[in-house]
């Protein structure tokens, strides 16, 4: 009897140190916790065991999180001191994460780095990076807004190439609307349900948007004012259809003519594709925004999403390690073809699968010309809520342009009343 314990004994060894050295192992490991949104974190996950080859001793741990609770489980996890180590952050979502004290800078990193420097990435997209002299994220994928129109159409009325001005836009418009002046049949999609065009040639118009150090609105300012303006011209002068009720499907829009031209973004390539078939498959393609003179292009917005570094992370070391993985060019192009995401490096643009795509042309082109909006964490509520709100009023005849402009300064400061409050207390301190 006393023979089997000892039997048991000396088989089981092998596998007791087998366990233990496995326990030691796995202790030894360098575990990243991050977080990505949507089908970017099922695709992401793709990349890991290339990166986990290349750096024995750290895995990464990917999460995924719907897009449209993203923002609120971040803000939880936060209050809860449970963050990631690292996540994938909307670029507009920069200076609230930024504000709440809950990302790090990371000059430091950047500074060290061989891979990583703000010269290989696109002015304007580093820079909604950057708050005070700091950088708190890294661009990883990116995209902007661009003019979507009908090549047939153009040609009907005289135009072999996109508009390049205001004034040819508008002259484009009214010849397009000519073609059909008893149908109801439109030049453009301004749809007020979406802010970003009104924005976008406020800016270009000259449009800081917020003064006095982003504590007050500038929307009745003579600068805005003439980019709003502009665009609501477009709706008086019926080359745009009115509100956001009589279009219910893009695409199908597009095809049939019920308008000419749409500005988006590169998430649409793929759903215009898919409409433009047969005959129409070669009768649209995409250009840069045209400028409000000679300039060209004019301002369109640095979008996208980049990677950031939570202050509680115990593996700030790995996660650069992991960020400077997906920073090079190699594995955005490979990130590309799996999701369709545009790369934030220069030097991958010249890849051929993005440089011969006729219509990546324009963004390429668009991309040495776009901006950040105001990095303040009351953008997004500024821009969804009031700018389109008034957009609405006064394509409805509700209100004047200088009416809805001057409403919508008050409601900003408002808005930004808690900022000002911060502000004056910082100076008093300071003085």
């Amino acid at each position: 009897m006393n023979k089997i314990p000892k039997i048991f004994l000396i088989a089981f060894l092998p596998i007791l140190a087998f366990l233990l050295s496995c326990s030691k192992e796995n202790k030894s490991e360098k575990v990243i916790r991050f977080w990505a949104m949507g089908a970017e974190a099922e695709y992401v996950t793709k990349l890991v065991p290339e990166f986990e080859r290349l750096n024995p001793g750290i895995k990464v741990k990917v999460q995924q999180i719907p897009w449209t609770a993203a923002q609120e489980k971040l803000i939880t996890a936060f209050a809860s001191d449970n963050t990631p180590d690292a996540c994938q952050l909307g670029n507009t979502w920069i200076p609230q994460f930024t504000a709440l004290n809950a990302i790090v800078p990371l000059n430091d990193f950047i500074d060290s780095s061989n891979q990583i420097n703000e010269n290989k990435y696109f002015k304007g997209i580093w820079e909604t990076n950057v708050i005070n002299d700091k950088v708190y994220g890294i661009p990883w994928y990116i995209d902007t807004r661009v003019l979507f129109y009908r090549t047939d159409v153009f040609k009907k009325v005289g135009y072999d190439h996109p508009p390049k001005t205001w004034k040819e836009l508008l002259d484009v418009s009214e010849k397009i609307k000519a073609l059909h002046p008893n149908e109801e049949k439109y030049a453009i999609y301004l749809p007020t349900n979406e802010w970003a065009p009104f924005v976008m040639f406020g800016m270009e118009a000259g449009s800081t948007l917020l003064k006095d150090k982003n504590t007050l609105g500038d929307f009745s300012g003579k600068h805005f004012k003439e980019g709003f303006s502009y665009l609501i011209n477009f709706h008086k002068l019926k080359l745009a259809p009115i509100g956001i009720s009589q279009v219910t499907n893009v695409y199908q829009a597009f095809a049939e003519e019920y308008f000419v031209m749409y500005i988006s973004g590169p998430w649409n390539i793929p759903e215009f594709k898919k409409w433009m078939i047969g005959d129409l498959a070669d009768k649209w393609m995409t250009a840069p925004m045209p400028g409000i003179s000679s300039d060209y292009p004019g301002v369109s917005l640095a979008g996208g999403s980049s990677l950031v570094i939570f202050k509680n992370s115990t593996q700030k070391k790995e996660v650069w390690k992991f960020f400077e993985f997906l920073s090079q060019e190699k594995t955005q192009i490979e990130f590309y073809q799996l999701l369709n995401n545009l790369p934030s490096l220069k030097d991958a643009w010249q890849n051929p699968i993005l440089k011969n795509d006729e219509y990546l042309k324009a963004f390429a082109i668009q991309f040495n010309n776009v901006r950040a909006t105001p990095k303040i964490p009351e953008w997004e509520q500024i821009a969804f809520a009031k700018v389109q709100e008034y957009a609405e009023r006064v394509v409805r005849n509700d209100m004047t342009v200088d009416e809805a402009l001057k409403d919508l300064d008050k409601d900003v400061d408002r808005i930004l009343e808690k900022r000002r409050w911060i502000i004056e207390q910082e100076q008093k301190k300071n003085n």
